[in-house]
């Protein structure tokens, strides 16, 4: 793969090349996509997202959309001093136009919009959406189906659907929010198809992340930056170089700061904060600091901080030493997965496994999430149904109008009706979605 490919500034829709050297220096075109992605209506919905602990009542717990900002902040530092390196090894990309900024912002705005497809009550609700086609009153669509689609639905990936929002064209807008393509690259960590499905040890292969609604986009976007093919017999690439730059990002924040969040609720002793945090931040620490704070938020804050920084270090560093590998395709683990803190940060993620993610509070919201959406995905699902095999009753004509406008053009392929349905339910946040729900129920008027 080639660098000055990779940084393609080309959108869906544009008809002539665009040239970084000719971009406003006062608003970068990368940087309108961060612009673009914050002012999308599916951003907002993150602000009432499940990042941890789901309808948290205390006002410092994470949700989706703090999460990515601060991923996003993450991003950007890796961005641009990878991109400084970068710049000084490939100085062509200079006389192009290209700055180390231009490397955060690609990074920063692909690391804001990295969980905008993931659907209500976090992972739970992926599997929850899954779960009601493999084994819920969604297989009756089975036959309906082609393999590949029928994948798509029972392993229903919330990257795959980010994808599908931020490219889908809507009401004559070609290509969705109109990204760059670097930055649409940049966003995708699994460049491939749900099937086949592939048990190697390369992260790319880990999920997918491409729905076959938009296989013609990807396609466009793969061939347009370069992207290295894996298969010749079916949809399957190797990484945007800057995607593990986005994926260390996103690795990073969930696992100091879920653990942070665990901490301030009390689901973590603060002694374990110390004694697990103390080894990434050991030759960092200032521990007569450290002992000068008073509440026990700022002595987390402070090793939260260190350890951040820590880590920042480490992804820079292994992206640069492996630049060559990256770009071959050849680079099969993730950052962290191979930085020299590896062990330290599987126990943080082993210790938050059992003291947050599997503590009462949230697996009693996630058994609740999965009859919330099973209900939700069966009501319209039947009513959209029903109305195209001209069987529509009252009550689904009356469910219909319930849909935004921009989900009552009639779609003739079932399987776009179908996961027009998946996408518009998992783009509500928890709340709307459990107040919908209930109305639905009869449980609220």
């Amino acid at each position: 793969m080639q660098w000055e490919q990779l940084l393609s500034l080309k959108r869906f829709g544009d008809t002539e090349k665009r040239h970084r050297a000719k971009q406003d220096e006062t608003r970068l075109g990368f940087e309108v996509d961060f612009d673009r992605i914050i002012f999308s209506s599916a951003f907002r919905s993150l602000q009432d997202k499940t990042q941890v602990i789901p309808l948290s009542e205390t006002d410092f717990v994470h949700t989706r959309l703090t999460h990515s900002l601060e991923v996003s902040v993450v991003g950007r530092t890796l961005g641009r001093r990878v991109g400084k390196v970068l710049l000084e090894r490939h100085p062509h990309l200079a006389d192009l136009g290209y700055t180390f900024n231009d490397f955060g912002a690609i990074v920063a705005a692909a690391s804001v919009a990295h969980d905008i497809g993931n659907p209500p009550f976090g992972h739970s609700g992926e599997k929850a959406i899954g779960e009601y086609f493999a084994s819920g009153q969604g297989q009756r669509f089975k036959d309906q189906l082609t393999a590949k689609e029928y994948q798509d639905l029972i392993d229903f990936e919330g990257n795959a659907n980010g994808f599908k929002i931020l490219t889908e064209s809507r009401e004559g807008v070609l290509g969705g929010i109109r990204l760059s393509y670097a930055t649409l690259g940049t966003f995708i960590k699994y460049p491939k198809e749900s099937l086949p499905k592939k048990p190697t040890s390369h992260i790319a292969d880990k999920k997918y992340g491409v729905f076959q609604s938009e296989k013609d986009a990807f396609l466009d976007l793969a061939n347009d930056l370069g992207l290295k093919q894996k298969s010749t017999t079916d949809l399957s690439y190797y990484r945007h170089p800057l995607a593990y730059l986005v994926e260390a990002a996103d690795d990073i924040c969930y696992t100091i700061i879920d653990f942070e969040d665990g901490i301030n609720l009390g689901l973590i002793d603060e002694e374990f904060a110390l004694e697990y945090l103390i080894k990434l931040v050991k030759n960092t620490i200032d521990i007569k600091k450290y002992h000068s704070l008073q509440h026990k938020t700022d002595r987390v804050s402070y090793l939260r901080a260190l350890a951040i920084g820590v880590l920042i270090n480490e992804a820079v560093d292994l992206f640069l030493a492996n630049e060559t590998q990256i770009m071959q395709g050849d680079f099969d683990k993730s950052l962290l997965d191979k930085c020299a803190y590896e062990a330290q940060i599987n126990d943080i993620i082993n210790l938050s496994i059992d003291k947050i993610y599997k503590s009462k509070e949230v697996v009693e919201k996630e058994i609740a999430g999965y009859r919330v959406l099973g209900k939700l995905l069966d009501v319209f699902l039947s009513a959209v149904y029903n109305k195209h095999e001209g069987k529509a009753s009252n009550y689904d004509r009356l469910i219909l109008q319930m849909l935004p406008k921009e989900y009552q053009t009639p779609v003739e392929n079932n399987y776009n009706r179908i996961l027009m349905v998946c996408s518009y339910v998992s783009r509500m946040s928890d709340s709307y979605a459990i107040r919908l729900y209930k109305k639905i129920e009869g449980n609220s008027i």
